[in-house]
Parts: structure tokens; C-alpha cells; sequence
């Protein structure tokens, strides 16, 4: 009985550490991504079709780094370095904005921000397997809301201090995350990995063929889901003016901040799939508001809209590739989803910006919207482990709760 008490205290121990340091890290990151789009247009000169191959080639780098951390952390079965060098990485190339001079030099730092998601993927194993599944939605949905209140507290910072400069603010933001990695690197006691002895390397064939589905889904749905640069561009062709630009990725940020725990406890308690169903349909809702509504009013529906679907997309994601994956590949599971959709995000965001030169910025948005239909037909073929819910069936079913 002691033994459990303080194996539950060590695992909320562990979570608020996790959340603080997501905080501290999305404090400094958020007072870049504001104003990223018009400092690689604006100040650095560089194209719309450059501001995709930027953003694309960040999101594929981060399916790599975390694809390699997952098994490497599997394989190792190590969780804290990856964590702690993740968000010095994030810290270093904040640094390397502020003096970078060409828009090339932010291929590397870009990068190098980009590849410090090796935390992710070791961060949230150590999440699902503390967890079991009545609460595993609810806390990964947790991490979200830290997530995204240390965004709107630095969005807010980058508003109050733009005055200072991109530079001066790039600079600042690397202030946080290195705060970050003292956290972890102070108080987090190295976790033993679920099922880390039966660790013998990554088999394609071990995976159930539900998760298989899954992550196949979420790559179609990864090939039309452009980066938010974009929804900030639609909304300045809608008519907004760019000075209003971070206050649209407050809003979206403040609603993800408020919904995420909301629908990582609704993922618990209704299931996983009609959560993430739901993130679909709100995208899908994005982009159709993008191509109905303008002005500034329109942009707020729009961006609110998406901050529904992070909000509800993120913790129901990753509780049901938990449970799908063997315990003791989670976290190379989960570093493989994101390296599928990372995959996918490149051409993505770069075919979004060709497309938005050549034949139009609406074109996107439909061909996003297709992809998402398609991904939401595939969700029904995909089956929640030891579950029964909406989509399966029925009312959900847990037996005792234990895994």
C-alpha cells in the first residue's frame, strides 16, 4: 500500500515538473511564432513558397528527432537526456535568430529548434506509463493546457515588448527554455520505462493492425494540415492588418489552453476516437470559415475554431497510440507517429505556399478539406483497445481500470 502511495506521488511529482517545464519552454517559443511569419517575409525577404519550406522542413525534422529519441529511448531505456537536450536545443536556435542576417542561416536554426522535439517522444511515454486509462487522457490533455499557457503568456510578452525589437525578443525567448532545462535536469529522477527488459528493436509486425490504421490515417490527414503560418496569412488576405496578426494567435492559443484538459477528461471518459473525430471536424471547420469569412471578426472564428482542434486532436492522439502500441515501444511508437506526420507536413506546407503563388490561396483550403474527409472515413475502421464507445458500439468499458 506504501509502496503505491508513493509511486502515485512520484507520478504527479513527475507530471507537474513535466507541465512546468512545457510552460517555461512554450513561454520562449511563443514569442517567436507570432511574429515568425513576418520576420522571414519582411525582414529576412523571403518568399511565401520559402516560409513553407521553412515551416515543412521544421516539421519533418521534428518526425525524425523524435522517431530516433523514441527507440533510442526505448533502446537505451533513458528518458531524461532526451528531455533536458530537447529544450536546450529550443533555447540555443533562439539564439541563432536573433543574429542570423540572410534567410538561409535559418535553415540551420530552424533545424536545430525543430530537432529539440527528441523530449517529446521520451517525455510522453514516461506520461502513459505513470498513467492508466482512466486518466491518461486527462493527463496528456494536462500538458496541452501547460502547453498552451505558457504560449499565451508569451504572445502576451511578445506584444508587450514588440517595440524592442525581432532580435532583442529572440534573445529573450531563450531565457525560459533554459530555465527548462535546469528543471529537468535538477529534479527529474531518471523513470525505469514500461516493459523496458522486453525491448529487443522495432518490428512493424508487433504493432496492431488498429494503431497501423491510425497512424496511416493521421498521414493523410498530415498532407492537408498546413502549418499555422498559413491560417495567419489567410487572415491577413481576409483583410486583417498585420499588427492585429498576434492578437488572432492569442485567441487561438488562449482556446487551446482552455479546452485541453476539458477534452483530454472527455477522451477519458467518452473514448478516444470521438474526440479526435471531433478535432477533425473542427479543422475541417477552419478551413471552410477561411474560405467564407473575412475581416477581422472572421478570423477570430476561424482561429478559435483551431484552437478547438489542437485542443481536442492532442491528448486523444496520443492516449490511443499508447494503448495501441506494446508497452514497451511507446515511446518508439509515439516518436514514429510523428515522424509520419512530419513526413507528411513537409510537402504539405510546401505544396500549400506553391499552390498559394500558382493557383490561388483557396486552393489549400479544398484540398485540405478533402484529405480530412478521407481521414475521418479511415477513423471508423479503427478500434479503441479494451473500449467500447460511440464509434465501437456502445458505452465505453474499462473491466478494472488496470492495464
Amino acid at each position: 500500500m506504501e509502496a503505491a502511495w508513493e509511486k502515485e506521488s512520484e507520478s504527479k511529482k513527475n507530471l507537474r515538473l513535466f507541465g512546468t517545464a512545457s510552460f517555461l519552454n512554450d513561454f520562449g517559443s511563443d514569442m517567436v511564432y507570432p511574429i515568425w511569419p513576418m520576420f522571414v517575409t519582411s525582414v529576412m525577404g523571403a518568399n511565401v513558397a520559402i516560409l513553407g519550406l521553412l515551416d515543412g522542413l521544421g516539421d519533418a525534422l521534428v518526425s525524425f528527432s523524435q522517431a530516433a529519441s523514441g527507440y533510442a529511448s526505448d533502446r537505451l531505456q533513458r528518458r531524461k537526456v532526451f528531455i533536458w537536450t530537447g529544450y536546450l536545443a529550443g533555447a540555443i536556435s533562439r539564439v541563432g535568430y536573433a543574429v542570423s542576417t540572410v534567410w538561409p542561416h535559418l535553415l540551420v536554426f530552424r533545424s536545430l529548434d525543430r530537432i529539440g522535439k527528441i523530449r517529446t517522444a521520451p517525455r510522453d511515454a514516461v506520461v502513459a506509463d505513470m498513467s492508466t486509462a482512466k486518466d491518461r487522457g486527462r493527463n496528456f490533455g494536462f500538458l496541452r493546457l501547460m502547453d498552451n499557457a505558457g504560449a499565451v503568456c508569451g504572445i502576451v510578452t511578445c506584444l508587450l515588448l514588440f517595440d524592442i525589437g525581432y532580435r532583442n525578443l529572440f534573445l529573450l525567448a531563450a531565457v525560459p527554455s533554459l530555465l527548462g532545462v535546469v528543471l529537468i535536469m535538477r529534479f527529474l529522477r531518471e523513470p525505469v520505462p514500461a516493459g523496458a527488459r522486453a525491448f529487443k528493436g522495432l518490428s512493424l509486425r508487433s504493432l496492431d493492425k488498429n494503431l497501423k490504421i491510425f497512424i496511416f490515417l493521421n498521414a493523410v490527414y498530415a498532407l492537408g494540415a498546413f502549418s499555422y503560418s498559413f491560417l495567419l496569412l489567410y487572415a491577413h488576405e481576409g483583410g486583417v492588418d498585420p499588427s492585429i496578426l498576434p492578437l488572432l494567435y492569442l485567441a487561438f492559443t488562449v482556446t487551446a489552453a482552455v479546452f485541453s484538459l476539458p477534452f483530454g477528461r472527455l477522451a477519458d471518459r467518452w473514448g478516444r476516437k470521438p474526440v479526435f473525430f471531433m478535432g477533425l471536424v473542427l479543422w475541417a471547420m477552419t478551413c471552410g470559415g477561411f474560405l467564407i469569412l473575412k475581416g477581422v471578426w472572421g478570423a477570430v472564428v476561424c482561429l478559435t475554431l483551431f484552437g478547438l482542434h489542437r485542443a481536442a486532436n492532442d491528448p486523444a492522439q496520443k492516449a490511443l497510440v499508447s494503448e495501441l502500441s506494446p508497452e514497451h515501444m511507446r515511446a518508439s511508437t509515439l516518436g514514429g507517429l510523428q515522424m509520419v506526420i512530419g513526413l507528411c507536413a513537409l510537402p504539405s506546407s510546401f505544396l500549400a505556399g506553391l499552390l498559394w503563388t500558382t493557383a490561388g490561396h483557396g486552393v489549400p483550403l479544398y484540398c485540405s478539406l478533402a484529405l480530412t474527409i478521407v481521414a475521418a472515413v479511415l477513423l471508423l475502421f479503427v478500434e479503441e483497445k479494451g473500449r467500447r464507445n460511440l464509434f465501437n458500439g456502445g458505452v465505453e468499458n474499462y473491466g478494472s481500470g488496470k492495464e
